[in-house]
């Protein structure tokens, strides 16, 4: 099976026709290989969704080693937002490794660290005096975050929200919402962490007004805002189910943070970097956090994560506090320097306005001939459908499962998510061209219309 190609020169790599092929099932033989010795040498806990083993990507697909070419629907969750071995990425990342590859900042510092930082304070919502420190991954930037706000306030309760999602670390671990498969058995958790309703106009139909009174009622009740560190929250959850807050809500939380000396933090490790068709989620809902978390899209797939925020509230920890060995490797900051550039001068805002405009009217369109559509939702190149038995509402987990499944097999990546496992998001990379997205719009609508 195969579409007409166009193709896509990868530099460092292959060059990749722009398909849609299948030169034998999924997994083929040589993939089969390869999964069998990731049983017998990987953790099981270290899991996938996909049965194929990578052997080259770009444009908007993956080749396996059997020849394979998948049209690429998640981006790695959300990562290879500039396109996978972009060529500028690729480029920055062979003269930095031809330089040197460590010193560890805290020892002898490098511009590109303080050149990343630059770019984030210039880049994140708010007319402020801002600063940047820099880490590995999501869940490190959403810890450090944390220990931010506490320094700065004193305080030390913080506030996350149902559905949402913030990492694999013990802090981490306690801020997310869902159990299975990211906290079941692994605790104890960390302490103070509370938890308040998020708001979910397809499940509750509140105003975003009303869903900020409840959780704001919930927060005085339960934790008190003379305790509270920080709000925790995904402008748009991302795990969680894609769940796009009615508006007015994030709103009213940052008011009521700034009446009462709370962080306002948001955890924009899925959602930065044009992902929503803004460079920041926080620019659609008018917002500007007092700290943002940043990672994933950041570096064009080399690990790299960032807290960025308000200079005084940045400067609250002490010399030494914030750090790590790895933190803004040089090799991730040259990367992630190549890859703001393409963001910034290769038109990336405006090309996730356009994935929106081709995912949300397709989905739309079947959702309107299929009741088990409960809804759809996202904005830009993040968007997500929602299944349900049409009698209940009630989330259907198990269509939602047997549908990636199938568009998998039939050589589409789709990735689930979900606090009821009954979601599938679209995170295509913007190098994605039309066609392709369509054609995996195609394939995603059979899978359904077959069950």
């Amino acid at each position: 099976m195969s579409t007409a190609a166009s193709s896509t020169t990868i530099v460092g790599g292959p060059t990749l026709p722009q398909e849609r092929r299948l030169v034998t099932s999924i997994p083929g033989p040589r993939s089969q290989e390869i999964l069998a010795r990731k049983s017998e040498a990987v953790a099981a806990g270290v899991s996938h969704s996909a049965p194929i083993a990578a052997v080259a990507a770009g444009g908007g697909v993956i080749v396996d080693a059997d020849g394979n070419s998948l049209i690429d629907l998640g981006s790695g969750i959300a990562v290879t937002t500039v396109g996978n071995a972009h060529p500028k990425v690729v480029a920055a990342v062979q003269e930095q490794v031809a330089q040197f590859t460590h010193t560890c900042f805290m020892i002898s510092p490098y511009e590109s660290y303080i050149a990343v930082a630059e770019a984030l304070n210039r880049l994140t919502p708010g007319d402020f005096a801002k600063k940047s420190a820099l880490f590995n991954s999501g869940a490190e930037a959403v810890e450090n975050a944390v220990k931010i706000a506490r320094k700065h306030t004193g305080k030390q309760a913080v506030v996350a929200f149902d559905h949402g999602y913030h990492g694999r670390t013990n802090l981490t671990m306690a801020l997310t919402a869902k159990s299975m498969p990211y906290k079941s058995g692994f605790g104890p958790f960390a302490g103070e962490v509370y938890r308040a309703p998020m708001s979910y106009p397809f499940r509750d139909g509140l105003s975003g007004q009303d869903a900020a009174a409840r959780a704001i009622a919930q927060i005085e009740k339960q934790v008190g805002a003379e305790n509270l560190a920080a709000i925790l929250i995904e402008p748009i959850q991302g795990e969680g189910g894609f769940i796009v807050p009615a508006d007015g809500f994030l709103p009213a939380l940052v008011e009521w943070c700034r009446a009462n000396d709370v962080v306002f933090i948001a955890d924009e490790v899925q959602t930065g970097f044009a992902r929503t068709g803004a460079m920041f989620a926080s620019e659609l809902f008018g917002i500007e956090p007092d700290l943002i978390t940043t990672a994933k899209g950041i570096a064009g797939g080399l690990p790299l994560a960032a807290v960025t925020g308000r200079a005084e509230i940045m400067d609250a920890a002490h010399p030494g506090g914030l750090g790590g060995t790895y933190g803004g490797n040089p090799v991730a900051c040259a990367a992630a320097l190549a890859a703001i550039d393409v963001f910034e001068n290769d038109g990336l805002v405006e090309r996730a306005r356009r994935i929106g405009d081709i995912l949300l009217p397709r989905l739309a369109g079947i959702q309107a001939s299929d009741p088990r559509v409960g809804d759809v939702r996202g904005r830009g190149a993040m968007v997500a459908v929602e299944f349900v038995d049409p009698a209940t509402g009630a989330p259907d987990s198990a269509l939602t499962g047997a549908i990636a499944k199938d568009c998998v097999a039939q050589g589409v990546v789709v990735l689930t998510c979900g606090t009821f496992g009954n979601v599938i998001r679209f995170l295509p990379p913007l190098s994605i061209d039309d066609a392709l997205l369509n054609e995996g719009l195609d394939v995603v609508a059979a899978a359904l219309a077959a069950h």
